[in-house]
């Protein structure tokens, strides 16, 4: 038998089990976990209670059988091959085969069960993280880095998965292992046994300043790769990457990426020298272990104090020592780190979204529908409201009190009316219309839909009542068809068709490679500008919804296509509510009123005729925002 697998025998893996504890960052043990993380990680737990309760006991009768085996060659050596009794050798020979099938059959089973309750805790996390998060207002995005979102649902759940069911399965195993081999070989010879312990300190000591130093390399490399990632993300998106090319700064952007890379590739150079330090270091601390009881044991065995098999049987027992005790003098290590990846788990769970549905809450009704916005307030949540300082790009939330956007704001649009908004930009046009779907909560006041505070109705109601087209409106990176059914699953291919032409686009599907199952690029970069927005207008008019909210959903379109989208409008706003931001004066006019917007005040109410009669503020941005358009109509 080679020293690796004197190393490596009977602990399953437990040399390189107990490299990966010392590679972890050893920061964590500075770190104060909040009071009840324990408590809450162990619920994660409960759902797999029955299969643990096979799990733990497998894994402690593994251990115990991997224990027994040193005994038996012990037998084999003293009673059958020194005593000549061939019917013994071959009886404990056919003994060590059956327990090997059977350690095979554990380790399988331990194996099974351990992937089911990791993938299985994986899943409960994800899925719980994921749901949450959906959850969130959009003031939550609008902050939130997504790389370290992203890191929540895979590097902290995964994590935090490992750490849990390492404990579970390492922790049990090693601590039955230790005991059962210490008592057996205090009980073939406590001289020896003592001995070869001598050397374990003298491991363990250089041990943890390896540890140490793999530890503190490793979390650079995590903090590298996650800014290699960020990077990664945010350049090669379309977006990005014209940004890129248009600045011309590819080179600087090469040796910036070059710079973080070749740091991580002389981290994993560094890694890979002191992981071989430390493999080489338990190698030779087992060897000179073994040659103390082969040294010690051996003069005792020539001088009848030992027998030959003894001695055999305590240099195998030493070979399944020094890993697990490795890995348990890490313990504290491996449990704090359970312990704080849950906790960064536990800190996006403890984010109560603002925008929650009323338990009593009730639905809009569908048909003809109204919006009124009574004495309406409004200041944007601050960032302790909504977000964490570790899921930004700045190290500390800001503070302070948010100011106030909007200012006694009151209007309303009867059903079937269509009310534009008017004003310079950052007026709160924008926020007012954000109100409408309840991306926001007002600070005072109320918005009402069909005579219901949009705080008490149902989310769902509110999402089939309220459709919202943008000025510059997302698609996923899908095909035609996967995102005109995301407003409604259950249309027909008839029903989008109907849709597209209906918003002067249905030439689309003949031109495009697949027609409707042509994946039309990330954020629907392969379609022109006009394109994507009358896709967007095809996707609310599948909808259908009783009020429609625009932010100028013309504003990207040439003549032309305003003029067909516009011709659309009319026909899909027909009997519908309607609240418009008006970047066009085509909207202006058609409005059955005005409502001109200024300091988050409504300052200025009224027709398009009545209010360039007042020569107000409303007659000043006609001048200079829509007297070209009319001269160009």
């Amino acid at each position: 038998m080679n020293m690796r697998s004197h190393v490596m025998g009977g602990g399953r893996n437990s040399g390189w089990a107990g490299m990966r504890s010392l590679r972890q960052d050893r920061s964590v043990l500075q770190h104060r976990v909040k009071k009840g993380t324990a408590r809450r990680m162990l619920t994660f737990a409960v759902p797999y209670r029955k299969i643990l309760a096979v799990f733990l006991p497998v894994v402690v009768l593994a251990a115990a059988v991997s224990a027994v085996n040193p005994l038996i060659l012990r037998a084999l050596i003293d009673n059958g091959i020194y005593k000549k009794d061939a019917s013994l050798v071959i009886w404990l020979a056919i003994l060590v085969a059956g327990l090997a099938l059977f350690d095979a059959g554990l380790a399988l089973t331990e194996r099974r069960i351990s992937a089911y309750i990791g993938e299985g805790l994986i899943f409960d996390m994800r899925s719980k993280v994921f749901r949450h998060i959906q959850r969130m207002p959009l003031a939550f995005f609008t902050r939130t880095q997504t790389g370290a979102l992203v890191s929540r649902l895979n590097n902290d759940v995964i994590g935090a998965q490992q750490a849990f069911t390492d404990l579970l399965s390492n922790v049990v195993g090693n601590l039955v292992t230790v005991v059962i081999v210490l008592g057996a070989m205090f009980f073939l010879s406590w001289p020896i046994t003592l001995a070869a312990l001598v050397l374990l300190p003298v491991f363990l000591i250089p041990a943890r300043l390896v540890g140490r130093r793999i530890g503190s390399l490793t979390m650079e490399g995590y903090n590298l790769n996650s800014e290699m990632n960020m990077v990664m993300q945010e350049r090669f998106n379309v977006g990005g990457a014209m940004l890129v090319k248009l600045l011309g700064r590819p080179e600087v952007e090469a040796t910036s990426f070059e710079a973080k890379a070749g740091r991580v590739r002389d981290i994993g150079i560094a890694q890979a020298t002191y992981a071989r330090i430390f493999f080489v270091a338990l190698t030779l601390t087992a060897s000179l272990a073994t040659a103390i009881v082969y040294g010690v044991g051996g003069v005792a065995a020539v001088h009848g104090a030992l027998q030959v098999g003894t001695v055999v049987a305590l240099t195998q027992y030493l070979t399944r020592l020094y890993g697990p005790l490795t890995q348990l003098s890490s313990l504290n290590l491996d449990v704090m780190t359970a312990l704080v990846s849950f906790e960064r788990l536990f800190e996006v769970l403890d984010i109560i979204p603002m925008i929650q549905e009323d338990p009593d809450a009730l639905d809009i009704p569908r048909g003809q529908a109204s919006i009124e916005f009574d004495q309406v307030d409004f200041a944007y949540p601050g960032a302790e409201e909504v977000s964490l300082a570790s899921l930004e790009s700045v190290a500390v939330l800001e503070s302070g009190a948010s100011n106030e956007i909007l200012h006694n704001v009151s209007f309303k649009v009867e059903s079937g009316q269509m009310v534009a908004l008017v004003g310079p930009s950052g007026a709160g046009k924008t926020t007012i219309s954000s109100l409408v779907p309840r991306l926001y909560d007002v600070t005072a006041g109320s918005v009402r839909l069909s005579g219901i505070d949009v705080r008490r109705a149902t989310m769902s109601s509110l999402r089939d009542v309220v459709g919202v087209v943008t000025q510059d409106p997302h698609l996923f990176h899908d095909t035609l068809r996967a995102n005109l059914l995301y407003a409604r699953p259950e249309a027909s291919e008839s029903d989008i068709l109907a849709a597209l032409a209906q918003a002067q686009v249905g030439h689309l599907v003949g031109e495009l490679p697949d027609g409707l199952d042509t994946v039309i690029g990330e954020r629907g970069y392969r379609l022109s500008g006009g394109e994507k927005q009358r896709v967007a207008l095809a996707r609310l008019m599948l909808k259908a919804p009783d009020i429609v909210v625009l932010d100028e959903a013309t504003a990207h379109l040439d003549s032309e296509s305003e003029a067909a989208v516009q011709r659309a409008l009319r026909e899909t706003l027909s009997g519908r509510t309607s609240l418009v931001i008006a970047h066009r004066l085509s909207t202006v006019r058609e409005a059955d009123e005005l409502l001109v917007i200024d300091d988050g005040r409504i300052v200025e109410r009224g027709t398009h005729i009545s209010l360039l009669a007042e020569n107000g503020l409303y007659a000043e941005l006609y001048r200079t925002q829509f007297a070209d358009q009319e001269v160009a109509g």
